[in-house]
């Protein structure tokens, strides 16, 4: 997938791995701002529990926003991912990485990821809201 953006990755902050360090939108874009998503589906609840399961629902949400808007993963900018335990999410991150290319090709947007105590849903351990640009 190409960027509809300008990739900023200064050198002397090293190379990224699984994110960009900063992205120039193109004038004349429109911004979207999407709301944190669980994994939840069309009925409120968390069919499962599995921290990979969750992360894919999670991101398919934010993409079903980005997409209902007329946008596709490419024109994301930037994602906060927030996890209710970082050492799970460690552990999974080979099968993460599957998720991710499935979801998003090569694209990667600003990101930052949190460790937080709770999440509003009980059952969620991953929330993901996101901004995209959209032409």
């Amino acid at each position: 997938m190409s960027a509809p953006f300008t990739v900023v990755n200064p050198r002397e902050l090293g190379s990224p791995r699984g994110f960009s360090h900063g992205l120039i939108v193109p004038p004349g874009s429109r911004l979207l701002f999407v709301a944190g998503q669980t994994a939840t589906d069309e009925a409120g609840r968390i069919p499962s529990d599995g921290f990979c399961d969750q992360f894919d629902r999670s991101l398919a949400r934010v993409l079903a926003v980005v997409r209902e808007a007329g946008g596709e993963p490419q024109h994301i900018v930037r994602l906060t991912v927030y996890v209710t335990n970082m050492d799970r999410y460690r552990d999974s991150r080979p099968a993460l990485g599957d998720i991710w290319k499935r979801h998003m090709g090569s694209h990667y947007p600003a990101m930052a990821l949190v460790e937080v105590t709770a999440l509003v849903d009980k059952a969620a351990t991953v929330e993901i809201e996101a901004t995209a640009a959209l032409p």
